[in-house]
């Protein structure tokens, strides 16, 4: 194959791209080499994550690194296998080929990782190979000669420990020497796949570690974790200690941010007279964002617990529990995996699935992805949660706000798999194919990949707090704000605003849910992003308010004026809430056409305009 000459000069600083199987450690690698130094987007045209960091080398000599998507092979069955092919051949337009492979390998399991290091010493680049995992691998009684392995294969082999601070320092060494020459292993004539086969049998023999070594800690684990009957209850425990936690240990930094938040606006009050300076900043942005601001601790929380399940290795284990669920209802353990995404986002839950070879599995997992509650919901849950539900403990000391967000989750799950069961009853019937995953071993998770994940994950919140709720917050108090009542009105001016005129005109559709105008003026900006509803309530209700409770917060405030059914009805349109805009464009982009989000659209109103309907009409008759 023929190289590729790169002007580094001019493009930048050299190109590094870190390549490897799925769960090698190649992005905690990536975390360790760059640190908070990450810039992520996505490939140009397509929804594949592209993940960049800048390293500075001993001597100073800055290099980019590039995290490619996990592949298991140069033969793409994935988008994601597509790209990290591409960029690798040169073919991506817009993307230069990187100067150097870091070929991160996992030192327990060398047999099936080898394979794809050969393919990249064939692609005619310059190949460094870390080998990654090496303290595991010694304490299974693996010990791995990286000089003899180096020699085996001809291109350089550094031992790495990701999860260390100092676990890079050799590999740091070696790439500040000049890239060494590309390894130039022929094609050869015959069956690449078994002559690679061949090749690793006898680099492993050479090594003494031909013989399959057992991870006892694992296996004994896997014993009790992966039972057909202890594993899924114990899985179902393990999520409900996360909902309880998610609101027992949030309490006290909520009440910070709280406090903050009404100190802010009554310094703001003191401090400006009267008029609509004062009335954009405290009554829109200091009761629309502060009211979204003080959700942060609890999806903190819950991202540190999916960060530490994904680390310690447990996540894939989870999938290979619900492959037999997932497979009564038509889909594999496979879609696990990106619908636990969901619990996120939608939308890289959305992206997530493009590992999903099967084309059916992969549209069906996409249509039931934003049943899975985002984190834009939890705003939504703790404020009508905190408003109306008792903060008491039920059955020996758990807490009853845990338990009710809990079934909020298990009801969006539940709605999943009907939906997929009723796609797999009357839509076209696919062969199920087969699960068939690498199980890694379990270890400690990396603080330092744990806190570099959950910032990342609060700088995305903030940006939306900053960016589109900031926005449409501002957006709302002019709607709210203006025209000006007339000199006859007796209600509050926002009745009489441009907010409050479409309130009453989306009314009919809302009222027979037990929404009053403020909640169906709210939901207009959630279609933007679901957590804005909570903003739109804080600046609807701060404008509407009356000198008497214009200082109050907003759950007691909702808990004063709404009645139980409108909250629990409100509760049921968020399990199934239409997506918002940016999710519906992620679909389209991935699907390639309209079809599937609008149909996705109108599913997702449907049902939830009928269980909101449903859910009102019960709790009044029960609280008749």
């Amino acid at each position: 194959m023929t190289t590729v000459t790169v002007d580094t000069s001019r493009l930048g600083p050299p190109l590094v791209a870190l390549v490897g199987n799925p769960n090698c450690g190649k992005t905690a690698l990536f975390n360790l080499l760059t640190g908070s130094r990450q810039k992520v987007a996505n490939y140009a045209g397509v929804t594949v994550e592209r993940k960049e960091g800048r390293l500075q080398l001993p001597s100073g000599r800055r290099v980019a690194l590039l995290d490619l998507p996990g592949t298991y092979s140069l033969a793409p069955h994935s988008p994601d296998e597509q790209v990290t092919c591409d960029v690798l051949a040169g073919r991506f337009d817009g993307e230069r080929r990187p100067d150097l492979v870091l070929a991160v390998v996992d030192a327990t399991r060398l047999a099936r990782q080898l394979r794809l290091v050969l393919g990249l010493m064939r692609m005619g680049l310059p190949v460094v190979v870390a080998l990654n995992m090496t303290d595991l691998a010694r304490a299974r009684g693996q010990v791995v000669d990286a000089d003899a392995l180096s020699a085996a294969l001809g291109v350089p082999v550094v031992s790495t420990v990701a999860v260390r601070a100092d676990g890079a320092r050799a590999l740091l060494e070696r790439l500040d020497l000049p890239p060494p020459a590309p390894a130039g292993l022929s094609t050869g004539g015959g069956d690449q796949v078994v002559d690679d086969h061949r090749r690793v049998r006898d680099i492993l023999r050479q090594l003494g570690l031909d013989s399959l070594q057992a991870h006892a800690f694992s296996d004994r684990a896997d014993r009790v974790l992966l039972h057909p009957l202890a594993g899924p209850l114990l899985l179902l425990a393990l999520l409900f200690v996360v909902f309880q936690a998610v609101f027992a240990w949030a309490e006290a930094p909520m009440g910070w941010i709280e406090s903050a938040t009404a100190a802010t606006g009554e310094t703001l009050g003191a401090l400006l007279p009267p008029g609509l300076l004062r009335s954009l900043l405290v009554d829109g942005l200091v009761a629309g964002l502060g009211g979204v601001l003080v959700f942060l601790p609890q999806i903190v929380i819950l991202f540190f617990f999916i960060l530490v399940l994904e680390e310690s290795g447990y996540l894939p284990r989870a999938a290979f529990l619900l492959d037999r669920l997932m497979g009564g209802v038509g889909l594999s353990g496979r879609s696990f995996i990106p619908l636990l995404s969901s619990f996120a986002c939608a939308i890289p839950g959305i992206m997530a699935t493009r590992t999903i070879q099967n084309p059916r599995d992969r549209w069906v997992t996409i249509m039931i992805a934003p049943l899975m509650t985002c984190s834009a919901r939890l705003p939504v849950y703790a404020l009508l949660i905190g408003a109306f539900v008792p903060a008491r403990t039920v059955a020996g000391g758990l807490a009853l706000q845990g338990l009710v967000l809990f079934a909020l989750y298990a009801a969006g799950i539940v709605s999943a798999i009907a939906v997929a069961w009723l796609v797999k009853r009357f839509g076209t019937r696919d062969r199920r194919q087969t699960l068939m995953m690498e199980l890694p071993d379990y270890h400690w998770p990396s603080l330092r990949n744990v806190a570099i994940g959950l910032w990342q994950r609060v700088l995305i919140f903030l940006r939306r707090v900053g960016g589109v709720i900031l926005a449409l917050t501002v957006l709302l108090w002019f709607l709210a704000s203006f025209p000006a009542p007339p000199a006859s009105a007796t209600g509050p001016a926002i009745e009489y605003s441009f907010a409050g005129m479409l309130g009453h005109l989306l009314l009919p559709l809302f009222e027979p849910l037990g929404f009053n105008w403020q909640i169906a003026v709210a939901l207009v900006p959630g279609m933007a992003a679901r957590e804005v509803v909570v903003s739109a309530l804080g600046t609807v209700y701060a404008l509407s308010a009356t000198a008497d409770d214009t200082a109050q917060a907003l759950a007691p405030l909702i808990a004063a004026q709404w009645s139980l059914p409108t909250a629990l009805s409100l509760l049921a349109w968020f399990v199934f809430a239409p997506q918002c805009l940016s999710t519906l464009a992620t679909v389209r982009r991935e699907t390639g056409g309209w079809r599937a989000p609008l149909l996705m659209a109108g599913y997702l109103f449907g049902l939830a305009w009928l269980a909101a309907f449903i859910t009102y009409r019960i709790a009044q008759a029960c609280c008749a």
